[in-house]
């Protein structure tokens, strides 16, 4: 099935709905920031190289020639194959930014610029055109021509210096975290632009967001308190600087439960709940701060007594005492946890070459007006002929010539 646009008042069209984007951007902010915009109904047109299309189609596993990120990157997206860096593909290009709203790019500063199709084109020929330009470093600056990936900005930001253990090397993450961030930052960005247009100017602007930014400022305040106290934040593992006790802890059936105690009354219910009501009373234990400076001993307290526990007992006794945990999930947990499938965080699309398969839902539920999962990825140029037909009025055989000299790829209607 896929998720439907509807309400207790029947169907209704999605909030984006006649929005036009067009996503010539590539791994992974860029297309995230498009995905989500197509979620709730945007008309996103993916523009892809006519040979290579977009290197996430090839990212990670796949099944049955298909990848699984671009199954799920992919989703709600006309698909175009078209080489921006020709002169026709230029061209074709500012035809189907004239009609367009959003356009989302990742190329390095200039590269647009080379190929005739800048900002300033393009909102020549559309004034109320908005361009979201989503690189590493942004578009000035020392940094601004090299290459930049999420991985650099989780260690430029300052993430990988606080993450992991005190005695071990910085950590990254396993996954895109940086480039989420940026394509949360990105997809609200251009929703910005198009409500200041919408209701004030009438104009298009750029947007300007380089991804070494959002994970930053998602930091906490860092920047703040280095500045008035010169204080650099250190690795502490999964300990927080800011209260205690707050860890994972494993329990006797070898699963693992993480606690937190940022509010005052949820770190004293935690101590007596562990049979140590007496450190309650203790002047330190008022704020979380002094709480912090006797990790090791609140930690011992609470990681004895979940030892001494299965994991499905310790959940039930922090709930009875109204105390903060989770389980430590794997994605498979995941899938089994009635929490997740009360929400329908991950959610059944059908693949017309997979058939069904669980993806992650949409962001956010709305209750008037919700979007929907239509479609997943789509195969490369699969809109190609239909999409520059109608947008970049192109007549069939103008299409098939153009295939022929690899300036778009597709699949003939």
């Amino acid at each position: 099935m896929t998720t439907e646009s509807r309400t207790a008042d029947g169907p209704r069209d999605p909030p984006l709905a006649g929005v036009q984007v067009l996503d010539a951007a590539t791994l992974f902010a860029g297309p995230m920031a498009a995905t989500i915009l197509a979620d709730y109904g945007a008309d996103v047109v993916k523009i892809e190289h006519p040979r290579r299309g977009d290197p996430v189609r090839d990212h990670g596993p796949g099944k049955d020639g298909v990848g699984l990120w671009w199954t799920v990157l992919g989703r709600n997206k006309h698909t175009v194959g078209l080489a921006l860096n020709t002169p026709e593909g230029a061209e074709i290009m500012r035809r189907l930014a004239a009609g367009a709203d959003v356009l989302v790019e990742n190329f390095r500063p200039g590269t647009l610029e080379r190929w005739g199709l800048g900002p300033e084109i393009l909102m020549a020929l559309n004034p109320r055109l908005v361009v979201a330009r989503v690189t590493g470093f942004g578009q000035f600056g020392p940094y601004a021509s090299r290459p930049g990936f999420g991985t650099l900005a989780e260690a430029m930001s300052g993430f990988a210096a606080i993450t992991g253990t005190p005695e071990g090397p910085p950590t990254l993450p396993p996954f895109g975290l940086a480039d989420g961030i940026a394509a949360l930052a990105a997809a609200q960005a251009v929703m910005t632009a198009l409500y200041e247009r919408d209701t004030r100017s009438g104009r298009g602007q750029i947007v300007d967001l380089a991804i070494i930014e959002p994970i930053l400022s998602i930091l906490g305040p860092q920047p703040i308190v280095y500045d008035q106290l010169g204080i650099v934040q250190e690795r502490t593992g999964n300990r927080s600087v800011n209260n205690a006790p707050r860890n994972t802890y494993r329990c006797r059936d070898g699963k693992w439960v993480a606690v937190s105690t940022s509010a005052h009354s949820v770190a004293e219910r935690v101590m007596r709940l562990v049979g140590h009501p007496e450190v309650v009373g203790r002047p330190w234990f008022t704020l979380g701060v002094r709480r912090a400076a006797h990790a090791d001993e609140l930690d011992g307290y609470v990681a004895a007594w979940i030892a001494e526990r299965d994991l499905p007992d310790v959940m039930a006794a922090f709930e009875a005492a109204e105390a903060a945990a989770a389980p430590i999930h794997d994605i498979a947990d995941v899938f089994a946890d009635p929490q997740y499938q009360a929400l329908d965080t991950v959610t059944t699309v059908e693949d017309p070459v997979l058939g069904p398969v669980r993806m992650q839902n949409l962001l956010y539920r709305l209750s008037r007006t919700p979007g929907r999962i239509a479609w997943t990825g789509r195969p490369h140029g699969a809109d190609t002929y239909r999409v520059l037909g109608e947008r970049a009025g192109l007549g069939a055989a103008e299409l098939d010539r153009l295939a022929e000299a690899g300036v778009i790829a597709g699949e003939k209607p």
